[in-house]
């Protein structure tokens, strides 16, 4: 009963502990879990974005602005309007223009001649049959100043460029014909890696049909984000929308991306990233949080269950002890006997019982004092615990009366205990407080019987005790019934 009672406890406080160590534990992951995508989602990515716009604006937008000054120069201006005399001062002006700003190349076509200048020559006359030149005739019907356009360099076609098409008009406002400068896309995406390494999440441009048009040497995904698993089915959201800060999930990990418009080159800049670094130590320090508390929750059970067990040791040998003489009391008695009697009753051994008091008792009290009183009572248990076996039981059973269950002793041998017993009381001499004094002791033995119990067998021993004092004290009587 007792042993159910702490495991009953033990069990309920290993749950309460795991489970405040559990859900301490999960609570503060989510949490923490919720601020950092919150965190990449709705800053950190966005501030990337950001930052690396900035650098495109210096970097990519650069040749936009040479592009428009070169429209806007009135050389070129009055050139065209006179006549295109003296190609050789176009190609100068171009080559010019190439060395002076670090462009790969730098053209004019005329719409009136529909020659191609290049910085090393007149290329070709542009025709719509041709497919290469397609992109004139674009930007000769478009309504807006410029278009960015990736293409294959005229002057080597081994070359991927990325041109600034800029339309150029009279100064009446009348369309002349198309001039600027191209970057080597290779130089550009050499500028995305550095993006790249700088801020360690992927970056990449997309047209406004979800194309992937500027890139990392790295990067091994579609050429169209629509074909992205997890950004298939949001696609034409982030291609119809100036700006996105999505989540999605790709091959079972969680996916941050930010899109954001250029409007000078009508694409889209997309920065995205795995599941974050400091996610994963988020699961570590997780994992490391539930191991420190596994840890603590089995020191603390332990100590727990080291203290009950000190305490359940404590309050069994105060249930089962006599304080005074540090002997079994009675209450213990009944579970000590059915022990004993199913072992006689298994093994067929006889089972005996010697019950003892002090004679006069009360006189040693009143002259003496109780104090007195307690260490004759001490010290004849002592005395008595000396004599017998370690497999007998010594029982105080209430005042100066004591009871001594022997298991496996006959009534003869019993009888012969009880006056070796009663021989060394009346030798013993009790000292305390400089006085001494001696006592004597009653004894009754008796011998369990095959159909008795515990209270005949008491019974009968206490019976002969009473035959002891009523013939005299200090001696012992054996039970005859």
């Amino acid at each position: 009963m007792v042993w159910n009672r702490k495991a009953r406890f033990v069990t309920i406080l290993t749950v309460l502990l795991l489970a405040g160590f559990l859900t301490t534990s999960f609570v503060s992951y989510f949490v923490a879990h919720d601020s950092l995508s919150s965190q990449i989602a709705e800053t950190t990515l966005p501030l990337t974005s950001d930052n690396i716009y900035s650098e495109i604006q210096q970097d990519l937008l650069r040749p936009i602005f040479i592009s428009s000054l070169m429209a806007q120069d009135t050389f070129v201006r009055d050139w065209a309007i006179g006549g295109e005399k003296e190609e050789k001062a176009m190609v100068r002006y171009l080559k010019e223009i190439q060395i002076q700003y670090g462009a790969i190349t730098s053209f004019f076509v005329s719409e009136k001649t529909r020659k191609y200048y290049h910085s090393s020559g007149v290329l070709k006359m542009v025709n719509e049959i041709d497919p290469q030149d397609k992109w004139y005739f674009r930007v000769q019907k478009m309504h807006k100043d410029y278009e960015v356009n990736v293409d294959t360099d005229t002057a080597d076609k081994t070359s991927l460029t990325i041109f600034i098409n800029y339309r150029i008009y009279d100064y009446s406002g009348n369309y002349i014909g198309v001039i600027g400068v191209g970057l080597a896309v290779e130089a550009v995406n050499t500028l995305i890696d550095t993006y790249q390494n700088r801020y360690g999440r992927e970056v990449f441009f997309t047209d406004r049909e979800g194309q992937v048009t500027l890139r990392s040497k790295d990067y091994d995904g579609p050429d169209n984000i629509r074909k992205i698993s997890g950004l298939s089915k949001i696609a034409t959201q982030i291609l119809t929308t100036p700006s996105n800060s999505i989540e999605y999930q790709e091959n079972g990990k969680k996916m941050y991306l930010n899109s954001r418009l250029v409007p000078e080159f009508n694409w889209y800049l997309i920065v995205q990233q795995q599941e974050d670094v400091a996610e994963t130590r988020i699961q570590h320090t997780l994992l490391g949080n539930l191991a420190i508390s596994l840890v603590i929750s089995m020191i603390i059970l332990f100590l727990v269950n080291l203290t009950i067990g000190g305490y359940q040791r404590r309050l069994e040998a105060m249930a089962t002890t006599d304080k005074l003489t540090g002997v079994a009391n009675r209450q213990v008695f009944e579970m000590l006997f059915s022990q004993a009697y199913r072992s006689s009753k298994r093994r067929d051994n006889p089972l005996s019982a010697i019950i003892f008091d002090i004679d006069h008792f009360k006189q040693v009290n009143d002259s003496y004092g109780h104090p007195t009183g307690d260490v004759v009572l001490k010290t004849l248990a002592q005395g008595v615990k000396n004599q017998i076996r370690e497999s007998d039981i010594l029982f105080r059973w209430g005042g100066e009366e004591f009871v001594v269950l022997l298991p496996e002793c006959s009534v003869q041998k019993a009888q012969q205990l009880a006056e070796k017993i009663r021989q060394n009381v009346e030798a013993l001499v009790v000292t305390f407080a400089g006085k001494s004094l001696s006592v004597t002791i009653s004894l009754g033995v008796a011998e369990l019987t095959r159909e008795g119990d515990a209270e005949d067998l008491i019974e009968r021993a206490d019976k002969a005790l009473y035959r002891a004092k009523d013939k005299g004290r200090n001696r012992v009587e054996v039970a005859t019934e």
